[in-house]
């Protein structure tokens, strides 16, 4: 687990599809719930999935290094070869990507392998890895 590890909620449109995309795909073990939420291990930080009834479509986008990424968007930073388990896992289970695994900013300071991925509520989730980690939050 994270030394500190963070907290982060989002809707979710139903429980039972949630619970298939987060546990059952993902793997994230389950935590407490209730009808209305559900909490997951998502690689050692806890995430809520709260039950809404509104419309959870038509999140923007931004370009990133020619990329339109989404802008509302959680994930989290993997190993380099952990990534590529991931890319691969993902790709045989016929998951349809926001944005295919790749890598961006090649040869720069910021260098990193990415995927898109988007839970059956909308929701986009960012997977990556730095071929550097000490260059997380380099400038």
């Amino acid at each position: 687990m994270p030394e500190r590890p963070f907290h982060l909620a989002f809707p979710v449109r139903d429980i039972g599809e949630t619970r298939a995309f987060y546990g059952e795909l993902l793997g994230c073990p389950e935590g407490r719930a209730s009808e209305a939420w559900v909490d997951f291990d998502f690689f050692g930080h806890q995430i809520t999935g709260h039950l809404v009834a509104d419309d959870l479509a038509g999140v923007p986008e931004n370009d990133v290094d020619g990329d339109a990424v989404p802008v509302r968007h959680f994930g989290a930073v993997l190993g380099w070869e952990e990534w590529h388990r991931w890319a691969e896992r993902l790709r045989e289970t016929g998951i349809r990507f926001l944005l295919e695994p790749h890598v961006r900013f090649e040869g720069e300071v910021g260098e990193q392998a990415t995927m898109f991925i988007e839970d059956p509520s909308g929701n986009a989730i960012e997977l990556k890895a730095f071929r550097d980690p000490e260059r997380l939050f380099a400038r």
